[in-house]
């Protein structure tokens, strides 16, 4: 069976680029692996059938016939590990990888989402106006901190592109437009995520994918 992820048949404009399926189809690009995408249209990813691949009713999941797993960082490393590309062959390097897509996950997303909850999700509940300054401000202190750790390299760990770098600039265009600008390395840094030929050939297939009523 062709590895499959699941993917939305449809979400609002804005959301666009930002939905999880972008990271895996990114990773398959990077190591040329062959891929197919199940397209889920209105409450299908909440349904008993789909909760069984995916228990929190989200996109993506995978599966290839033997892997069916969940989570976007969970799917990019096991892409990573079947194929060249995204993982360095010494033992330190893919750690130090592989390091990095949790760090993207667990240390710097949620507080990009923070302000993407209050900013946007929750814009009109009584208290989003007061609590903007905070999500900005913790935002800009773990910017600041992945601003230090970059310094003035290429990627996290120097001159090569791995799966760390994959996660964590999706993660950080979340970013964009807002605080990361007080940070030219992090913003340059996204920008050359963005630049690389197989993220452009999955944010192609990714918009193909959308169908507006």
């Amino acid at each position: 069976m062709k590895p499959t992820i699941t993917a939305f048949a449809w979400v609002p404009a804005f959301a666009r680029t930002y939905v999880r399926d972008m990271r895996p189809r990114w990773a398959f690009e990077e190591t040329g692996q062959d891929y197919a995408v199940r397209v889920l249209a209105g409450d299908a990813v909440k349904s008993a059938a789909e909760r069984r691949h995916q228990p929190f009713g989200q996109v993506p999941s995978y599966s290839d016939g033997v892997v069916d797993i969940f989570e976007s960082g969970a799917i990019c490393l096991h892409i990573a590990r079947a194929a060249p590309g995204l993982l360095p062959d010494d033992p330190g390097g893919a750690g130090r990888a592989e390091q990095w897509v949790i760090a993207a996950l667990n240390s710097v997303e949620p507080f990009v989402m923070a302000v993407a909850v209050n900013d946007i999700f929750e814009a009109d509940r009584p208290w989003s106006k007061d609590r903007h300054p905070k999500v900005i401000e913790d935002l800009r202190a773990r910017l600041a901190d992945l601003s230090a750790a970059l310094g003035d390299r290429t990627w996290l760990d120097g001159d090569t592109f791995t799966v760390g770098d994959l996660v964590m600039v999706h993660v950080l265009r979340g970013a964009l437009g807002g605080p990361i600008e007080a940070f030219p390395n992090l913003a340059a840094y996204v920008a050359r995520g963005e630049a690389r030929p197989a993220y452009q050939r999955a944010l192609a297939a990714h918009l193909a994918n959308f169908t507006d009523p």
